[in-house]
C-alpha cells in the first residue's frame, strides 16, 4: 500500500508540474550530448574474475575515461562517461536507497563522478522506471524521488531512465514525475528518456515528451551489425517530419549509440553511420573498446568538421529530400552560418559505387552557384553550378558544406 500511495503522490507531482518540466528548463544538453556508453559493446558482463577488462565495473569506466582525455576524444567533444545496466547491488539499502555492486565498484558511484570531474569528464548513470531493470537490478518504480536525490548527492551528471518491467500507462505521469523530482535536487542532471521506444509510433507525442526529456530513445536497440544500422536509418527517414518537429535545444531525438570501431562495420560504413548520426543532430554516444580501436576508426570519431554538423547551435535535426529503396539516399541540414550540409548516401544493394547528385533547388536554395568542401576530407571540391555530383562508394558517404557562392 505504501508504494502504491508513492506512486499516488508522483502523479500528482508530474500533474501539477508536468506544464513545467521542460528540456530546456533545466539549461542543460543545448547541443547534442557526446560521450562513450557501455551498453552495446560490453552488455551486462559482469564475470570479473575470469573477464576483468571488460566487465560491467568501476575499472572499465575509469578506463574509458583515460583513454577519452589521452587520444583527443574530450578535446574534440566528447564529455560523458554513461554506465548502462547492471551496475546496482541487487537490493537497496536499510533506507531504500540505490547502491553500487560493492566488489564491482568497490569505492561507489560518487568516487567515479569525482574521477571523472578531475579529468574535465561527466558521469552518466543507468536507473528504470519499471520494478527492477532490464538486467534485473533494482528499479525506480515508488522510488523517484529517493533515486533523483541519491543520483544526485553523487554529483551524477546524467541520467538514463529505461521503461523495462514497467507498464505503459504510467509513463504520462512516471517520467515527467523524474523529471520533476531530478530539477528539485537543484544539480544539474542531462534527463534521458527511454518512453517512446516501448510506445508504437503512432502512440508517441512528441510535444509532452519534449517538454520533460533532454534526449529520448525512440526505436530498437543498436546491434553491432549494419542491418541494424539501416533499420534506424529506415525509421528515422520514415518519421523525418514528426521527429524534425519535435527536436531542437535541449530536446534530441536518440538513434541510440555509435558502432564505429568494433567489430562489424567497414570503413564506408562507419563514415555513414556517423555522418549520418551527425546530420540527424543526434547524441554522439560511441559504444566501444577505445582501448582497442582501430587508427581509422578513431579517426571518423574525432573529424571535427563533421562533429561541427552534429554541434551545430539551431539544433535541426536534418531532412531526407531523396529517397530511392535499396538504391540511394540524400540528406541536407540548414546551419547558423547560412550554410548547408548535404549528405550523399549510396544503398545499392547490387554493391556498385555510384555518382549521385543534388540539385540546390531540393534544397530550398535561390542560389545557382556553391563552394563545396568535403567535410571528411577537410578540403576544398571548388565551385559548383546548379547542382553538385560526386562517386559514392557502396555503403558509403560523400558529405559536404555548400556556401553560397
Amino acid at each position: 500500500m505504501a508504494r502504491k500511495l508513492a506512486f499516488l503522490f508522483c502523479s500528482i507531482i508530474a500533474f501539477y508540474y508536468g506544464l513545467n518540466v521542460h528540456g530546456l528548463d533545466n539549461g542543460l544538453a543545448l547541443t547534442p550530448p557526446m560521450g562513450w556508453l557501455s551498453w552495446e559493446r560490453f552488455r551486462c558482463n559482469i564475470d570479473c574474475k575470469d573477464d576483468p577488462n571488460n566487465c560491467i565495473s568501476q575499472k572499465l569506466y575509469m578506463d574509458m575515461a583515460d583513454v577519452l582525455v589521452k587520444d583527443g576524444y574530450r578535446d574534440a567533444g566528447y564529455q560523458f562517461i554513461n554506465i548502462d545496466d547492471c551496475w546496482a547491488a541487487k537490493k537497496r539499502d536499510k533506507n531504500n536507497r540505490l547502491s553500487a555492486d560493492k566488489e564491482r565498484f568497490p569505492k561507489g558511484i560518487k568516487f567515479l563522478a569525482d574521477y571523472m570531474h578531475k579529468r574535465g569528464l561527466k558521469l552518466g548513470i543507468y536507473g528504470d522506471f519499471g520494478t527492477k531493470t532490464c538486467g534485473g537490478y533494482p528499479g525506480s518504480e515508488y522510488y523517484l524521488k529517493t533515486d533523483a536525490d541519491t543520483f544526485a548527492s553523487w554529483n551524477v551528471d546524467s541520467l538514463k531512465l529505461d521503461g523495462c518491467n514497467s507498464n505503459t500507462s504510467d509513463y504520462k505521469t512516471g517520467y515527467p514525475a523524474m523529471g520533476h523530482y531530478l530539477n528539485k535536487t537543484g544539480h544539474p542532471i542531462v534527463y534521458s528518456c527511454s518512453w517512446p521506444a516501448y510506445l508504437t509510433p503512432s502512440k508517441v507525442n512528441y510535444t509532452i515528451i519534449a517538454k520533460t526529456c533532454n534526449l529520448w530513445r525512440n526505436y530498437n536497440d543498436i546491434q553491432d551489425s549494419w542491418d541494424s544500422v539501416l533499420s534506424i536509418i529506415d525509421f528515422y527517414g520514415n518519421n523525418n517530419k514528426v521527429l524534425r518537429a519535435a527536436q531542437g535545444p535541449g530536446r534530441w531525438n536518440d538513434p541510440d549509440q555509435l558502432i564505429i570501431g568494433d567489430f562489424s562495420l567497414s570503413y564506408e560504413q562507419s563514415k555513414s553511420q556517423f555522418a549520418l548520426w551527425s546530420i540527424f543532430g543526434a547524441p554522439l554516444y560511441m559504444s566501444n573498446d577505445l582501448r582497442k580501436i582501430p587508427e581509422w576508426a578513431k579517426d571518423i570519431l574525432i573529424n571535427k568538421e563533421v562533429i561541427a554538423v552534429n554541434q551545430d547551435k539551431l539544433g535541426l535535426m536534418g531532412e531526407r529530400i531523396v529517397y530511392k529503396k535499396n538504391n540511394y539516399e540524400v540528406w541536407m541540414k540548414n546551419l547558423s552560418d547560412v550554410t548547408t550540409a548535404v549528405v550523399l548516401f549510396n544503398r545499392n544493394v547490387q554493391g556498385t559505387p555510384q555518382v549521385l547528385s543534388v540539385d540546390y533547388s531540393m534544397l530550398g536554395w535561390t542560389h545557382k552557384v556553391a563552394m563545396v568542401k568535403d567535410l571528411f576530407a577537410n578540403k576544398s571540391l571548388g565551385k559548383y553550378e546548379n547542382h553538385f555530383s560526386h562517386s559514392v562508394n557502396v555503403d558509403g558517404v560523400v558529405m559536404v558544406k555548400l556556401t553560397p557562392a
